[in-house]
C-alpha cells in the first residue's frame, strides 16, 4: 500500500515528537515507530536535561565543559548554538505542561542536579525519571493534535531515493533527494511505500550492537544504515560512549544507575570495597569524563577478575536518596539491593553514539528533503566524547532548528513532482523457517563488538572484527532476497551495517581521544587526527 503525507517522521523519542509538535500546523504529520510509541531511549533518560540557569553559571561554563569533554572535537560554533538556547526549549517544554523538580515545593527556582565534568550544577530533571516525564508531556501534545498520526509496530526498510527509480531523471544532479520510505508493518509482514517531501530521521542509537548496553531494544541503528545505504555521510562512529555504571544483576535487564548518583556524592568502590579513582583522575574522581570512568572500570575488572565493581551512596541520609532517585530507589529494592544500606553492583555499558548522520546546524543532511536529529545526527555537539545531560538538549535545539529550515523549504518542495515509485517487490522470496540463523548472527555480532571494539581496542582487534563480521555480512545479504522481511531479520541487517562502520572508523583513527582508546596508539594526536572521521557508501573503504 502507498501513503502519501507532507512530512514522514521516523522515531517517536523526543527529536521525532517535539519535530511533529512545530510541523503540525503546516500539514499532514506522519510518525512512524517500530514498537510502542513509548518504547524510546527517551524514556529511559534517568538524568536530566543539561541547561544553565544556576546564578553562578553561564553560557560560557556550559560551552567550556562541552569542549572540554569533546575532547578537541567539537564544532564551536554548534556548541555555543545548542547552549545558547536551552533555556527557550525547556520553557517550552513547561508550557508544553511538563513539572521539572524545584527546590521546595511553593518555589520558582529549578532545582539543578550536578553530573561528571559539569563545573556547575545545571541538570534541570523531574526526579530520576526525567525522559519518561518528557516522553508522556510530547506524546500526550501529539495526540491532541488531528493533523499527526502515529503507526505503532513499523519498521524502516530502507529509505527512497530518486536514483532508484529506473528510467527517470534527477530533479539535481548536484543532490541525491529523498522521497520517504519503505516500511514494514510488523502486524501484516506487508512493506508499505510511504512518500513524503520532507522525511526525518529521528531512530536513536545504535546500543544494542554491543553485548552490554543501557539502551532500549529498539536501539539497532536503523537510522544510520538506511542514511548511509542512501548515501548520506556518517561522522565519528569510533565515539561510542560507555557509560561506567549499569546495574550489575543476573535479572536485570540494562537498567542504568544514573550519573547523577556520583554527582551527588557516590563513590565508586573495587571488589574489596576500596575507592579507585583516585588512580586515575585524583581532581576529578568520580565525575571525571565517562570515557576515564568506564576504562577505569575496566582496568579494575581486568586487574582483579572480577564481574563488577561498586558505587556507594549509603552515606548520604536515607531520605534524600529515597527522594531525589526513585526509580533507582525502587528498581534496585525490587533486586534486593538497598541503595540507603549498600553498594550497588555496577558494570560498564555501551550508552550512546557520538557520531551519526552528517548534517549541518539545521538538521539538513547530504540528501534534499532528509533531515536527523536526535542520537542518530552528528551535529558536532558531542565531539570525541558527550557531556551528561547534553543529548536531550540537542534533540530539543536541533529538531526546533530543522522546524525553521523545513517551514522555509517545504512550499518549494511540495510543489516538486514525485516520480512513479514502485512497490516493493518480494521478488519470490519464502519465509525464513530457522529463526536460529538470525538470533546466533545476532548474539556473534554482539560478542563480536564487545571484546574486539569495546572500551579498549587495538589494531590486531579491529583487524579481527572486520574479518569475523564479513561472512556474517555476505551472508545477510544472500538472505536480504531469499527471504521475506521481518522486523528481527531488518535489525540484524542495520545492526551488522553499523558495526562495520563502527569497525572501519576506529580503524581509520590512528590515536586515542574521548571514547575511542587504542592500545597501538595511547596519546592524542591533534596535529593528525584534530578532525570527524567520515565514512561514505560510494567511497571505497579499506
Amino acid at each position: 500500500m502507498q501513503f502519501k503525507t507532507d512530512f514522514l517522521i521516523i522515531g517517536s523519542g523526543i527529536a521525532g515528537l517535539s519535530l511533529a509538535i512545530k510541523l503540525a500546523p503546516l500539514g499532514r504529520v506522519t510518525v512512524v515507530t517500530k514498537k510502542a510509541a513509548s518504547d524510546t531511549a527517551t524514556s529511559l533518560a534517568q538524568g536530566g536535561i543539561a541547561c544553565v540557569f544556576g546564578t553562578d553559571d553561564s553560557f560560557d561554563l556550559h560551552q567550556q565543559d562541552t569542549q572540554r569533554a569533546g575532547d578537541g572535537l567539537c564544532h564551536e560554533d554548534i556548541v555555543e548554538m545548542i547552549v545558547s538556547q536551552g533555556p527557550y526549549h525547556i520553557r517550552e517544554l513547561e508550557n508544553l505542561g511538563l513539572k521539572f523538580n524545584r527546590e521546595s515545593h511553593n518555589s520558582d527556582m529549578l532545582d539543578l542536579g550536578q553530573e561528571g565534568e559539569h563545573s556547575r550544577r545545571r541538570i534541570v530533571h523531574v526526579g530520576d525519571y526525567t525522559g519518561r516525564s518528557v516522553q508522556k508531556v510530547l506524546m500526550d501534545n501529539v495526540d491532541s493534535l488531528p493533523s499527526v498520526k502515529v503507526f505503532e509496530d513499523y519498521v524502516a526498510v530502507d529509505l527512497i531515493i530518486e536514483s532508484m527509480i529506473k528510467s527517470y531523471s534527477p530533479s539535481s544532479p548536484k543532490k541525491e533527494r529523498c522521497l520517504g520510505a519503505y516500511l514494514l508493518e510488523v502486524a501484516t509482514g506487508d512493506i508499505h511505500t510511504f512518500l513524503a517531501p520532507i522525511t526525518a530521521l529521528a531512530t536513536g542509537g545504535s546500543g544494542k550492537v554491543y553485548l552490554y548496553t543501557s539502551n532500549p531494544d529498539v536501539a539497532t541503528g536503523d537510522g544510520l544504515a538506511v542514511a548511509y545505504r542512501a548515501g548520506a555521510r556518517i561522522a565519528n562512529l569510533e565515539f561510542v560512549q560507555f557509560h561506567p555504571t549499569c546495574l550489575y544483576h543476573p535479572k536485570a535487564k540494562n537498567f542504568l544507575i544514573s550519573e547523577a548518583l556520583r554527582g551527588e556524592g557516590a563513590k565508586l568502590l573495587d571488589p574489596l570495597y576500596r575507592p579507585f579513582m583516585e588512580k586515575y583522575d585524583s581532581k576529578q574522581k568520580e565525575l571525571a569524563g565517562r570515557d576515564i570512568v568506564a576504562r577505569a572500570i575496566d582496568t579494575e575488572l581486568k586487574n582483579s577478575g572480577k564481574d563488577c565493581v561498586y558505587l556507594d551512596i549509603s552515606h548520604r541520609s536515607a531520605d534524600f536518596v529515597r527522594e531525589r532517585f526513585p526509580n533507582i530507589y525502587e528498581t534496585c529494592l525490587g533486586f534486593g539491593i538497598d541503595i540507603t544500606k549498600e553498594p550497588i553492583p555496577v558494570v560498564p555499558a555501551a550508552h550512546y553514539m557520538c557520531g551519526g548522520v552528517v548534517t549541518d546546524s539545521y538538521g539538513e543532511t547530504d540528501l534534499e528533503g532528509l533531515f536527523a536529529s536526535g542520537e542518530v545526527a552528528c551535529t558536532g555537539l558531542h565531539g570525541a566524547n558527550r557531556l551528561a545531560s547534553n543529548s536531550l538538549l540537542e534533540a530539543l535545539v536541533m529538531s526546533h532548528r530543522a522546524f525553521l529550515r523545513i517551514r522555509e523549504i517545504f512550499p518549494d518542495l511540495k510543489k516538486k513532482l514525485f516520480p512513479p515509485v514502485p512497490p516493493w517487490e518480494i521478488r519470490g522470496a519464502v519465509d525464513l523457517k530457522e529463526a536460529v540463523l538470525i538470533s546466533h548472527n545476532w548474539d556473534v555480532i554482539r560478542r563480536l563488538m564487545w571484546n574486539y571494539v569495546g572500551i579498549v581496542r587495538s589494531t590486531k582487534r579491529l583487524k579481527l572484527a572486520r574479518q569475523n563480521l564479513s561472512p556474517i555480512l555476505e551472508e545477510i545479504q544472500q538472505h536480504y532476497w531469499e527471504y521475506i522481511l521481518t522486523r528481527d531479520f531488518i535489525e540484524l541487517r542495520n545492526l551488522a551495517q553499523v558495526a562495520e562502520l563502527i569497525i572501519i572508523a576506529a580503524g581509520k583513527r590512528k590515536e586515542s581521544r574521548g571514547g575511542h582508546f587504542t592500545i597501538d596508539y595511547p596519546n592524542k594526536d591533534d596535529w593528525n587526527w584534530r578532525r570527524d572521521t567520515i565514512v561514505e557508501k560510494f567511497r571505497k573503504e579499506k
